[in-house]
């Protein structure tokens, strides 16, 4: 089965020239001109690979990122950027791009990093893009939490902490991690900001959330999801 990538680039000389290279190397190619069409394409269909430009109408390459990653969506970034401060490339990757690139490139090494992202990435056994726990459904891909059938609202802060915690059950994470993985490095340094937002997933999720079944306090050290 041909890979399938996402090209979001406004530029279209470069769309053009991207899309036949591409297309030569084997891989089916889908384009979006702006942030708002790339973001809406990236959520509505499964791809391989996105290949995203920083500097885009609309949404920003950035906000992109920031918005897939919040909702669950791990498909491999690869950021196309203009710009050559150092600055700007760790913000990309602190967002959860996976790889960048500085405009003007050379395609050959283009071609190897795509290439190299693409190996990271299980060819046959994808995981699972649900989960649940008691009554409680979720859809990553979707980012819908529903809760006995009923849609349970979440703001992106809590779907990404909660996403966290799934991923790492049975496992105790301290605050200090959950603070440096779901708010990253710039967040107000205080573990007082994960304990509100598990009390309020806790609310939301838990039949009884002074006596939680899943999101479990672990004194002294953090918490542990035991779903």
């Amino acid at each position: 089965m041909l890979k399938r990538l996402l090209l979001v680039e406004d530029e279209l000389g470069l769309v053009l020239t991207l899309t036949d290279r591409f297309r030569m190397e084997g891989y089916e190619v889908e384009t979006a001109p702006d942030g708002n069409e790339g973001l809406a394409m990236a959520l509505s269909s499964s791809f391989d690979l996105i290949l995203l430009d920083v500097m885009l109408p609309g949404k920003s390459g950035y906000d992109i990122c920031r918005e897939l990653r919040a909702k669950g969506n791990e498909t491999p970034i690869l950021m196309l950027t203009a710009r050559g401060h150092v600055v700007d490339k760790v913000v990309g990757l602190k967002l959860g791009a996976d790889d960048y690139i500085t405009k003007p490139f050379d395609m050959v090494e283009l071609m190897a990093r795509i290439e190299a992202l693409l190996r990271r990435v299980p060819s046959v056994a994808k995981p699972s893009t649900t989960y649940q726990f008691g009554c409680v459904r979720i859809d990553f891909r979707k980012a819908e939490v529903l809760r006995d059938g009923a849609a349970v609202a979440l703001s992106a802060r809590e779907f990404t902490l909660l996403r966290y915690l799934i991923d790492n059950r049975d496992a105790t994470v301290s605050r200090e991690e959950l603070l440096n993985q779901v708010w990253g490095h710039q967040a107000i340094p205080t573990t007082r900001t994960v304990d509100v937002h598990v009390a309020w997933l806790r609310q939301k999720l838990e039949e009884n959330p002074k006596y939680p079944q899943y999101i479990l306090t672990i004194r002294g050290i953090g918490y542990r999801f035991a779903g």
